[in-house]
């Protein structure tokens, strides 16, 4: 299987290897093609497909911004349990491009309905008609920009007869690369599980570099896993798996109109029937589900754009989760806190300035902080061995983690988020040029 030589060479010279890439492989009852539709004015692949022969149940979550994108919009129209594909899209987000934009899918949808039809009566014992609603959208790109019709639709035969009923370890690259646009590199993750007996596979990628901040799921993120269940019980499962992974992370405090996580599964694992949610045979499940979100939901922090440092920041014992939340999520996006990261200074007091604006009824008497295992303040004053010189040398690590524990309570939340650099300013002034 080839790889994109463009697309490779963005990983690469960020010193990502292919090895460091986690073996994901085959996944029965998914099919994946990968193809340019010249999108970019580079080459590059930028369109792929995630095709389901037999179908699968599905469930998503979708950004809570009053502004979204037409694939979104579609999307939500779709009712069927089952789909039998997903197609992404780079380098257009097909957002307020109005009935055109929308219709574009439409077409782009009926399409790629006739060809998978065909591709069912050659490949099929007992082939299926597929209906153009039971295929799912996923945009990324430059907003307000015409969405390229033309390019895609006549990319889809190409697609199609590029489907691959095998995957391995190079075609998961070249999707997860497929989707990215000014990430530096792809984002997968895999875990394998039990439901009672059976062995499970959960494969995932994800796309997201900026505009990142949670309010739903945040970013693309695809999870696609051979178990048998319902689409009543994968919303459960996200649902439950979204608040501590996705909704726990933030790049620059802006939340995307085109933000969408799915989750497909085809059913060939053949597991018991899970009819309830609080099913004990779920357990593990929700367990690697967790993981998969979690370890996607990180690297999009730590591919930032102009990311230098991966922070983290911890806030314990509170009244609510609901205050740790607001607490950590105010260090986080704060550009004051951000900058001096990234400037390796260890000026403490921005990170207390953030704390203090959320106007939470707090007890500054009680409030601890740490840089790492570098402490600051105990019960709201200096330590008496606060050393600057050691808090200094700790500012040069890659990973930065802040804990701030306020002691009015017994909640925590911990949010992820990346430093601000020259970088992010050239990145997003030179976006469209």
């Amino acid at each position: 299987m080839a790889i994109n030589l463009s697309n490779f060479l963005i990983s690469k010279k960020e010193k990502s290897k292919m090895a460091d890439f986690q073996d994901l492989d085959h996944l029965d009852g998914l099919s994946i093609s990968v193809t340019s539709a010249n999108l970019y004015k580079h080459n590059r692949d930028d369109l792929v497909m995630f095709y389901f022969r037999n179908g699968a149940e599905h469930a998503s979550v979708y950004t809570k911004s009053s502004v979204v994108s037409e694939n979104i919009k579609w999307n939500k129209n779709i009712k069927n349990n089952k789909v039998k594909a997903l197609i992404v899209n780079a380098r257009n987000a097909n957002c307020l491009t109005g009935p055109k934009g929308y219709n574009s899918l439409k077409q782009i949808a009926e399409i790629t309905s006739g060809h998978l039809t065909e591709k069912q009566k050659l490949d099929e014992d007992k082939p299926q008609k597929v209906k153009s609603n039971e295929i799912l959208f996923g945009c990324t790109g430059t907003i307000g920009e015409v969405f390229p019709l033309e390019k895609i639709r006549s990319s889809i035969k190409t697609l199609v007869d590029k489907i691959k009923y095998t995957q391995n370890k190079y075609l998961w690259i070249k999707a997860a690369m497929s989707i990215i646009t000014t990430d530096l590199k792809a984002k997968l993750a895999m875990e394998e599980c039990k439901i009672a007996k059976t062995k499970i596979k959960i494969y995932g990628i994800a796309k997201g570099s900026g505009m990142i901040f949670p309010n739903m799921g945040t970013t693309l993120a695809y999870i696609f896993t051979d178990a048998d269940l319902s689409s009543n019980i994968l919303k459960k499962v996200l649902k439950k798996n979204i608040t501590n992974t996705f909704n726990a992370i933030t790049c620059d405090g802006d939340t995307s109109t085109n933000d969408m996580i799915t989750i497909f599964s085809t059913g060939k694992a053949k597991n018991k029937t899970i009819n309830d949610f609080n099913d004990s045979k779920l357990r593990d499940f929700n367990k690697a589900i967790n993981n998969v979100l979690l370890n996607l939901a990180k690297r999009v922090v730590s591919d930032g754009e102009g990311a230098s440092k991966f922070i983290q920041v911890d806030v314990t014992k509170c009244k609510s989760e609901d205050d740790a939340k607001k607490i950590a999520f105010s260090v986080a996006n704060s550009p004051l806190v951000k900058t001096a990261i990234a400037g390796e200074d260890p000026n403490w007091g921005r990170v207390m300035m953030a704390i203090g604006k959320n106007e939470l009824d707090l007890n500054l008497d009680n409030l601890n902080l740490s840089f790492g295992k570098n402490k600051i303040l105990e019960k709201g004053q200096i330590i008496k061995n606060y050393s600057e010189t050691e808090l200094n040398n700790y500012m040069k690590s890659d990973m930065i983690n802040i804990n701030i524990e306020i002691n009015s309570g017994k909640k925590n939340f911990t949010c992820y988020t990346m430093d601000f650099t020259k970088k992010y300013i050239e990145i997003n002034s030179d976006y469209r040029t």
